[in-house]
């Protein structure tokens, strides 16, 4: 209980937390088009959708609908169910991954059956940015579309442009919301395309998935936030922003957690055991609680190096997969014979994600060296402790006075142990302790019940014989009892009953083969021949007599 208790202050106060993003309603829909089937087809949206669907789950979103593939009729179906569910709803957020043109001043979201041969196919083979806003019109106090749609227009060479000055530029373009405290966020400005990025996310999704759930951060902040990642991760080329407009009090996707109850002042042993139970969670959100409930001190420090050294392990795998996915795709292009260019970029790339990996793996070794130097810290610490504490401590007992206190054969009684280590037996618990290591080292003992009794004396003697000791049989000792603790192995040999041999701590029936019996020194041998009995000859009559004279069974007979 004391070890727990400030973890079960950190739960409290996170459940706390919890209450008001309990309080209201949060749906969010998510859509992934990658599979075109009259375009070129798209990676990253499927994956993209895969990972933004799962953070609205992490941030506790009510519905969270997760759609991939949409055809015309599809789309326009999910969006009718998610009018509903939002009806209720206070925060409402649609999600779009996949391929988006401008026609004629309108944004169009494409569903992945879209054929749009002319410009006009567009109000009827797409989805208008329009028809998406009233999907989330109903939600009470905030309404979000993010749109990850601004891609190099496929359609936009084989379309008929009906009328001349229709204009269809590449991407999106920007569009004011009419709806109060409604945002909408775009990957890139309007005329320009968002990139695809190195692995199987791009910047933009990467970017949402860092900031756009932080509990109690504003959304306008968290949007910053995310424009500033994707411009760092692109080199400039690719700059996200958003259009329409909040009121004045902050609003965030996630709320901000209530203030933490404060714990009591733990004692140093608190601390130390909530630190061993955060070690054996092992994760990030269990070293979080410990620093929270222990903000500064040497255990906190090193809880704060093992949260350090997991997010370098984490770090470390994120960029050794995306060296592979590097390069393989290096390998691919030369296999397939792309463009010198292709290739010197594919192996640009493919070096500086190496490069990564590598500065990925030094720094989580060095994190692992911080802990170890920190691991030995405190146990440096520990030890001069316990060096100040045995001077301080009152001069113990000599030891031969308590081997003299031992109670003799006739005034021992079974009496159990009430201490929880052996290491720190009292003299009533040395009979005990030193019959149980007897019938560890194979010495006799089967039964353990703290009366020294003659049982117990054979036993010792056996040890004495087998060791090389001299211990007096009369008594258990603590002399005897360290003795017999020093020995790892078996000291005394294993006996077994006539007709069986020993095999390590087990007796074995002796079995003889055909031919051999056993013997009563417990060996084989061979079987003496049976002995036969001798007939006498017979003798004939003598002559002249006329009869005939034979042995039958040992008498002679004659005829």
């Amino acid at each position: 209980m004391r070890a727990c208790a400030a973890i079960v202050f950190a739960v409290l106060a996170f459940c706390a937390s919890s209450h008001a993003a309990l309080a209201e309603k949060r749906v969010a829909l998510v859509v992934g088009n990658s599979a075109y089937e009259n375009v070129v087809g798209l990676t990253n949206p499927a994956h993209d959708a895969a990972v933004i669907s799962d953070m609205f789950k992490r941030a506790g979103f009510d519905v969270v609908d997760a759609k991939h593939d949409l055809k015309n009729a599809e789309m326009r179906r999910a969006l009718r169910e998610f009018t509903d569910k939002a009806r209720d709803s206070d925060i409402a957020v649609i999600y779009y991954a996949g391929h988006g043109i401008e026609v004629n001043g309108v944004n169009y979201l494409v569903p992945v059956d879209a054929m749009l041969e002319r410009d006009t196919d567009a109000y009827d083979e797409a989805i208008s940015l329009d028809r998406i806003l009233q999907a989330i019109e109903p939600a009470k106090r905030l309404h979000l579309v993010i749109l990850d749609a601004c891609r190099n227009n496929p359609f936009l060479k084989k379309m008929t442009r009906t009328v001349a000055s229709r204009s269809m530029d590449r991407g999106l373009i920007g569009v004011e919301p009419n709806g109060q405290n409604t945002l909408i966020a775009y990957a890139a400005k309007a005329g320009f395309t968002a990139m695809d990025g190195d692995g199987q996310n791009s910047p933009f999704a990467l970017a949402l998935l860092k900031h756009l759930t932080t509990p109690g951060l504003d959304l306008r902040r968290s949007l910053g936030l995310v424009r500033d990642d994707v411009l760092a991760a692109t080199a400039n080329k690719q700059e996200p922003y958003y259009t329409g407009s909040l009121g004045g009090e902050d609003m965030a996707l996630v709320p901000a957690p209530a203030a933490p109850v404060a714990p009591p002042v733990a004692a140093k042993s608190d601390v130390r055991g909530d630190y061993e139970l955060a070690e054996r969670v092992g994760t990030k959100d269990a070293w979080d609680s410990f620093v929270a409930a222990y903000p500064s001190g040497f255990y906190a420090d090193l809880a704060k190096a093992q949260r350090n050294k997991l997010g370098a392990e984490t770090a470390r795998l994120a960029a050794t997969e995306k060296a592979r996915a590097a390069t393989e795709e290096k390998a691919r292009l030369a296999a397939e014979g792309a463009k010198a260019s292709e290739q010197a970029r594919a192996a640009a790339e493919a070096k500086a994600a190496e490069d990564a990996r590598l500065a990925a793996e030094k720094k989580k070794q060095a994190e692992e060296a911080k802990v170890a130097l920190a691991a030995q810290a405190n146990a440096a610490a520990q030890a001069k402790a316990a060096e100040k504490a045995a001077a301080e401590k009152p001069a113990e007992k000599p030891r031969e006075q308590v081997i003299a206190s031992l109670p003799s054969a006739d005034q021992a009684g079974p009496k159990a142990s009430t201490s929880s280590s052996s290491d720190a037996a009292v003299p009533q618990d040395v009979p005990r302790l030193l019959q149980s290591e007897l019938k560890r080292v194979g010495c006799g003992i089967t039964d353990i019940n703290g009366e020294w009794s003659a049982p117990s004396r054979r036993a010792l003697d056996s040890f004495n014989k087998n060791a090389g000791t001299k211990f007096d049989i009369k008594l258990a000792s603590l002399d005897a009892l360290d003795a017999v603790r020093g020995k790892t192995e078996r000291v005394c040999p294993l006996e077994c009953d006539s007709g069986y041999r020993a095999t390590g701590d087990h007796c074995v029936k002796i079995t003889c083969d055909d031919g051999q019996a056993l013997g009563s020194n417990g060996t084989c041998h061979a079987k003496p021949e049976p002995q036969r009995a001798e007939r006498a000859p017979a003798h004939r009559a003598p002559s002249g007599g006329g009869g005939k004279c034979f042995s039958f069974e040992g008498t002679r007979v004659c005829q």
